[in-house]
């Protein structure tokens, strides 16, 4: 029976512990997570300073991009070469594209003004024999349930100038046609994204985020003249030539050195 009895105590000293353990240990993670809510709540604080910053350094950015499409106008092919340049987009123009280019007097990408929400990039044309438009715009808008709504001008071809590649394949079923590689027929496809079908363009993201930037820094990187290359490898094997006739010339005098000694 005193076994019993103390076995029993035993017991419910432990299962005393447990509770207590137990407890301390709810204590705890409300805490921390009394810690957590404030560090989010912090954080998010930080995001609306950090989209307020934002938002003032757009409107201070803005008449400097202007200033720099002014000059850009002045520079023939700038934004073809410049597309043509880059690694990613210069795969986007076919020849057809390439002809068209050459009428693009500016880009514009503009985020919209709370800069969360969006982004618009517009292609100013001068007047041209392929379309009506002056001015092409595709726009990205975020929305709330996680899609992303893209919208593009219409774009008015004149008789007979109407390229295939302007035109997106209709989808069927849950399979896109494939897209003839065209920077129209991207251009043109306004399919909404999803998070099932990728929410990002990557050509899109590519000019706002890499191309727009700095186009200087892909307009400077053509890769050089074949007519220069040539003529550097015709100055390589010239130099070479020389100095291997400098070295023969070298070994004849030693040649003739060793015979005078002989004698």
């Amino acid at each position: 029976m005193v076994a019993d009895r103390t076995k029993k105590l035993k017991v419910s000293e432990k299962g005393e512990n447990l509770d207590e353990i137990d407890g301390e240990l709810v204590l705890s993670i409300e805490k921390l997570q009394e810690i957590q809510d404030e560090l989010e709540k912090i954080n998010e604080e930080a995001s609306d300073k950090v989209l307020e910053i934002e938002q003032k350094y757009n409107e201070i950015r803005k008449p400097v991009y202007d200033k720099r499409n002014d000059i850009i106008k002045s520079i023939p092919d700038f934004w073809l070469t410049a597309f043509l340049s880059h690694p990613a987009l210069g795969d986007l123009l076919n020849e057809e594209d390439q002809k068209i280019f050459k009428y693009l007097s500016s880009l514009e990408v503009e985020d919209f003004k709370d800069v969360k929400s969006g982004y618009s990039i517009t292609f100013n044309f001068n007047a041209n024999p392929y379309f009506e438009d002056t001015k092409l715009v595709k726009t990205y808008t975020f929305l709330e349930e996680g899609t992303t709504k893209v919208t593009a001008t219409p774009i008015k071809w004149k008789e007979g100038k109407s390229i295939p590649n302007g035109v997106s394949h209709e989808k069927k079923g849950n399979k896109r046609a494939p897209i003839d590689i065209s920077f129209f027929s991207w251009f043109n496809d306004t399919e909404q994204k999803d998070e099932i079908d990728d929410i990002h363009d990557e050509v899109a993201e590519l000019i706002k985020d890499d191309l727009w930037p700095n186009p200087l820094t892909y307009f400077n990187n053509e890769e050089p003249d074949e007519d220069e290359g040539d003529e550097d490898e015709a100055d390589d094997e010239g130099k070479d030539h020389g100095d291997s006739e400098d070295d023969d010339e070298g070994e004849d005098d030693e040649d003739e050195g060793e015979e005078d000694e002989d004698e």
